[in-house]
């Protein structure tokens, strides 16, 4: 039995403590490790805070305590750690009164907040991700809100990458995005998840300098507009930062800064398939989260990959065997003619169905024809975003695994692009922006090989059921390779006779997670739950989700090795034994 006395622990007579030269001592819910130290004593807690080993196994040579499991070392005398893996180990004050060894085991601890913040930053520098790990878990556990570990890796990774905003800063917003549809349990870990891909693509690559805004006088908004076009259309990367900069500096108001930047994603036809407007819209997404304020690091970021970019006018397959780039400008030439046309009918028109169905066709000009009509008879910015992205949906919950593995990518890379498009057209719905309708239906219509021939879409079964059950069958069916069909099915089913049918995303995102999820996974999941939501009740949502569950189901199962380091660090937060002798 552990003495104890004015809350300290006893240790042991200091002959005793000495002689032995680690004592554990255990009590007030630690297990501590008392080390004769020099003329006196050192106390730490007994768990290496890498992965739990007991430090009274490990050695002390010249003041420093090292783990015999992975080798973490320790200054005894303080417990901070030599090596980035490992935290530091807490200390615990000693004492010696009456011939005995007493160990205080309750000390002021530092602010757990701050601590794991710094922890984060820790983790994302050195690219360890059990530190990241433990770092978004001990946030959580100390009461604070998603957007604390969220901001922390926005600033890192717009900070730490030259080359700007990238996939996995993406990945990272649709982790958040997804936050309010998880399992309570798969919350924290869709947050490490996105943060630790911002760590790794950001590791080994020199920081991005901002620049400083300009001394100007000039405030117009319309002026920085034209100014950023202007500097991304002749690929001037630092002028068109400095401008954009400066336009966030001087206030100009959120909804002119998103019409700034998405008029110049659009003024060139799909802008790296797509990936442009995807990534801009993203950036705004996470403002949303994060706070306005960071606008200045997160949106120049997205200024170098916009100048950058392949325009897809100069690829073959736009120009060869039809010259699909000259349709599209004509039809973005006749636009403004045709939006002032449906004025005075925006919002009466009502035929999506007809529309979508054309673009599925096989007649590229048809497509464009049908869209120019839908404008002039009063269809808003919106409603042809939506039509376009339920349109690419539709390519790949037809998508025939026939088909090359590899095609799966083409379809997806279409749909998240016609996603963010119809996210940006609700966002800051503008004619320049509404140009890139064009582009992206004509996008669908290049993938049209991928429905030849066209995988049919299940129809629900008609039976109620209970939604753990049918969540329980989708789960074990992308348990097993290539279960495209079967994951379906269930999701059909699930989305339209489930006694709680909108408890399937939770399903759907879990099967997401637990996988070694890449970025098109996230990408697709993200895409699906808006389409779903905007949707909501009717067959088109349904689509959206089976679209979705089968280019999962094509993908899954995988190694699962990403979420061995998270749930490592849920054990040592629960204080589970992670080492265990044969």
């Amino acid at each position: 039995m552990v003495t104890t006395a004015n809350g300290l622990l006893r240790a042991g007579a200091v002959e005793e403590v000495r002689e032995r030269g680690c004592t554990v001592v255990t009590g007030a819910g630690h297990a501590i490790a008392v080390f004769a130290h020099g003329e006196g004593f050192a106390a730490v807690d007994n768990r290496c805070p890498h992965m739990g080993f007991p430090l009274d196994r490990g050695t002390v040579s010249g003041g420093i305590l090292t783990c015999h499991w992975h080798h973490a070392r320790f200054d005894l005398s303080s417990g901070g750690t030599f090596d980035p893996f490992a935290d530091d180990v807490r200390g615990f004050p000693v004492s010696v009164a009456d011939g005995a060894v007493w160990v205080n085991p309750n000390p002021q601890e530092e602010d757990p907040l701050q601590r794991w913040s710094k922890r984060l930053e820790d983790g994302m520098e050195h690219n360890i991700r059990l530190v990241t790990a433990k770092s978004v878990l001990g946030l959580s556990s100390a009461g604070a809100d998603y957007r604390a570990p969220l901001t922390i890796a926005a600033r890192f990774g717009t900070t730490y990458s030259a080359q700007g905003w990238g996939q996995a800063l993406s990945m990272m917003t649709c982790s958040a995005n997804m936050l309010e549809y998880l399992y309570p349990q798969d919350r924290a870990l869709a947050l490490y998840q996105g943060i630790r891909h911002v760590a790794a693509e950001c590791a080994g690559r020199p920081p991005r300098f901002m620049v400083d805004p300009l001394p100007t006088g000039e405030t117009r908004p319309e002026v920085f507009k034209q100014w950023l076009r202007s500097f991304i259309e002749v690929r001037d990367d630092e002028g068109a930062e400095r401008c954009l900069r400066t336009a966030i500096e001087l206030g100009v108001s959120q909804r002119e800064i998103a019409d700034m930047v998405f008029a110049a994603a659009t003024d060139r036809i799909y802008l790296d398939a797509g990936h442009v407007v995807d990534f801009c819209n993203k950036a705004f997404e996470l403002l949303d989260h994060i706070g306005w304020e960071h606008a200045g690091q997160v949106l120049t970021s997205l200024v170098h990959g916009m100048a950058s970019a392949r325009r897809s006018e100069e690829l073959n397959s736009w120009r060869n065997p039809i010259d699909l780039s000259s349709m599209v400008w004509d039809a973005r030439n006749a636009l403004p003619a045709l939006w002032d046309e449906g004025a005075d009918r925006r919002g009466e028109w009502d035929d999506e169905g007809a529309l979508v169905g054309t673009i599925l066709e096989d007649d590229p000009a048809a497509t464009l024809d049908a869209m120019k009509d839908a404008i002039r008879g009063g269809a808003s910015a919106e409603q042809m975003g939506a039509a376009v992205a339920y349109s690419a949906f539709l390519r790949m919950a037809r998508f025939h695994t026939s088909n090359e593995f590899g095609d799966w990518d083409t379809v997806h890379n279409t749909l998240t692009a016609a996603n963010a498009l119809h996210q940006a057209l609700i966002r800051a719905p503008s004619v320049e922006l509404l140009r890139a309708v064009f582009d992206t239906a004509i996008s669908v219509y290049l993938d049209r090989f991928l429905n030849m021939p066209a995988q049919r879409i299940p129809e629900p079964n008609g039976a109620a059921g209970r939604a753990d059950e049918l969540g329980q069958r989708i789960l074990d069916a992308m348990n097993s390779q290539q279960q495209v069909e079967q994951s379906a099915k269930l999701v059909s089913d699930y989305a339209a006779s489930a006694d709680e049918p909108d408890s399937i995303l939770g399903v759907l995102a879990h099967a997401m997670l637990r996988e070694d999820s890449t970025f098109h996974h996230f990408q697709i999941v993200d895409a699906a739950l808006k389409q779903y939501q905007a949707r909501k009740g009717s067959d088109a949502a349904r689509h959206a989700l089976i679209g979705m569950a089968r280019f999962l189901a094509a993908h899954y199962p995988t190694p699962r090795a990403v979420n061995q380091t998270f749930n490592i660090a849920v054990r040592l937060q629960r204080g589970d034994e992670i080492f265990r002798e044969g």
